[in-house]
């Protein structure tokens, strides 16, 4: 890449006048660089779809949607959500679903009126669920029929109204079927809400070291922030590469394979699909099989998935006679992905450029990107600062900036930050300190400012794109009364990144194998949350000076014996 001419090109498009043009703007008391041409709020950004009239948005099984048929959907949805439900502007609107059109749909009408959209893990239990539903206040609830049969047994504790996506189910809640309401006020126009840049657009849980899941709430402003950037640092790209990168005869086409209640997907697949006109295949589960049809059928251009995606597709590609010459990008994100696959992607997919990203959802996934030659010289790295708003600094215990080489906690300052955690003021207070999110994450700058992420300092466990919280998952393994003391903590894992490992001591004179743990704690703990290994120790678990447990010296312990059992394999 032609280093001179992506500067310069992004001097040019955030100079005066221009479409990216930089001015500052003051929030909760601090200054940040800001995008001053940016849409006021993110309906104004999804009425663009318009514009693209009937050219194919979304395809799901044998459905297609245009652009302006989904705009219009969700615009009839909008109306129903004011009409008939008195939905108001900053009433939390949740959305709990498999991957499919009426998410998307449901999100943009949520947004779009001034409500707060709640995309809510869809593999939650219903504890889990009770939890989000509680913390949030929902008034209104999308969802699927799998999901609207964990909310029923925790739905009369609610004032909590239902609007199924697809055939409703029978369970004991009233509900309100999407597609009627669709019918019902077909050809209404998008409702004229008044809506700020920095009303609140979107609470996104996330796992951390405390617990339960606490909800990230994104201004209007933060979610445009991290388009507006990205736009920009790929117009810039394209620039300084010469104007390559796939044909130009086909319309952009990503496949949607990660769900859409992780910044990753809403974001960079969703949102970003807007302003390039790019049609949107919406995989039901992931399957590489099925990717590689789905690519040749539907001339994909563009990919992103975890790196365990990748990595299978990648094997899948290497045994297949499918054409996927369409394939342009193959990025990833939600978790490192090894050095050398980098290189098997680039021998496999020929053709195609790779990446990865950095950012996390008190970001808007915004933080760094590496991709192309850049990546391929650098695997290992995380990239650099997405232009031109955001800065990343490295800085030691005491909050002091530390220079090129050292390790540190790695902060992030943006507008595309979240203004906090929903109900949450300590803990906001301790991760955004004058306008620094602290990510938890160890890592340095090179000489070059790529970032490359080495350790944690959170407890958490990050498993094929999920974050798991040690203590959550310890909390939950303490309700079993056979149990005296356990610690969790993360073990590599070949095809997810990690797997969640728990030491367990028993209380006296009790007994419990695996299975029958397993079993106690399903209605607690979603599936991608339950321990993979589990250990049972005679012997208490070691603790340091302070009497916290000791999880370095069990994970290296564990860590050695399942790396002698594969050995032994």
């Amino acid at each position: 890449m032609d280093i001179e001419k992506y500067n310069q090109t992004l001097a040019d498009l955030t100079a005066p006048g221009q479409p990216f043009a930089l001015d500052r703007v003051r929030i909760a008391g601090v200054e940040y660089r800001n995008y001053a041409a940016a849409p006021a709020n993110l309906g104004a950004y999804f009425a663009a779809m318009q514009g693209h009239g009937d050219k194919d948005f979304l395809v799901h099984r044998d459905t297609r949607y245009s652009f302006a048929d989904t705009y219009h959907r969700s615009a009839a949805l909008a109306a129903a959500l004011i009409e008939d439900f008195g939905v108001l502007p900053g009433d939390r609107i949740a959305i709990l679903s498999a991957n499919n059109p009426e998410w998307i749909m449901a999100l943009i009408a949520a947004v779009s009126i001034g409500a707060v959209a709640v995309p809510m893990n869809a593999w939650w239990t219903s504890e889990e669920l009770d939890y989000g539903i509680a913390d949030c206040g929902a008034s209104v609830v999308f969802a699927d029929g799998k999901r609207l049969q964990r909310l029923a047994p925790i739905a009369s504790k609610y004032d909590l109204r239902a609007i199924a996506i697809g055939e409703p189910p029978e369970v004991d809640m009233p509900l309100t079927a999407a597609g009627a309401l669709v019918e019902a006020h077909a050809g209404a126009p998008m409702p004229a809400v008044t809506v700020a840049p920095d009303d609140d657009a979107t609470i996104m849980y996330t796992s951390g070291s405390t617990g339960h899941p606490k909800g990230a709430v994104s201004s209007h402003r933060a979610i445009l922030a991290t388009l507006y950037s990205w736009m920009l640092m790929g117009l810039a790209q394209k620039a300084a590469d010469g104007g390559t990168g796939g044909d130009p005869s086909l319309q952009p086409a990503g496949l949607l394979t990660i769900p859409l209640f992780h910044c990753t997907a809403s974001h960079s697949v969703l949102m970003m699909s807007i302003p390039i006109g790019r049609k949107l295949v919406i995989m039901d589960r992931w399957d590489a099989q099925e990717a590689l049809r789905l690519i040749e059928a539907e001339r994909i251009t563009w990919f992103n998935g975890v790196p365990t995606m990748s990595a299978e597709l990648q094997a899948a590609a290497a045994a297949s006679d499918r054409d996927i010459s369409s394939l342009a990008e193959i990025m990833a994100g939600g978790a490192a992905r090894p050095p050398d696959q980098v290189g098997k992607l680039d021998k496999t997919f020929s053709r195609s450029s790779p990446g990865i990203g950095y950012g996390l959802t008190e970001t808007n996934a915004l933080g760094t990107v590496n991709a192309g030659d850049l990546y391929r010289a650098r695997p290992g790295s995380a990239g650099r600062v997405v232009p031109a708003v955001t800065e990343l600094q490295i800085v030691d215990e005491k909050g002091q900036s530390l220079p090129a080489g050292e390790r540190g906690e790695v902060c992030i300052k943006s507008p595309a930050n979240v203004r906090g955690y929903w109900n949450k003021p300590e803990a906001t207070a301790e991760a955004f300190v004058d306008g620094w999110f602290h990510t938890g994450d160890i890592g340095y700058l090179d000489e070059d400012g790529f970032l490359y992420v080495v350790d944690r300092i959170k407890d958490i466990i990050i498993r094929g794109g999920e974050n798991i919280s040690c203590l959550e998952v310890e909390a939950a393994i303490h309700l079993h009364p056979a149990v005296a003391e356990v610690a969790v903590f993360g073990l590599p894992e070949e095809r997810l990144g990690e797997q969640v490992g728990a030491a367990v001591v028993l209380r006296p004179g009790q007994t419990l194998d695996k299975d029958e743990l397993l079993a106690f704690l399903e209605p607690h703990l979603a599936a991608f949350k339950m321990p993979v290994q589990v250990w049972f120790r005679d012997a208490a678990l070691p603790r340091i000076a302070s009497g916290k447990i000791f999880k370095r010296q069990l994970k290296a312990e564990y860590g050695a014996k399942l790396a002698a059992a594969a050995r032994g394999a």
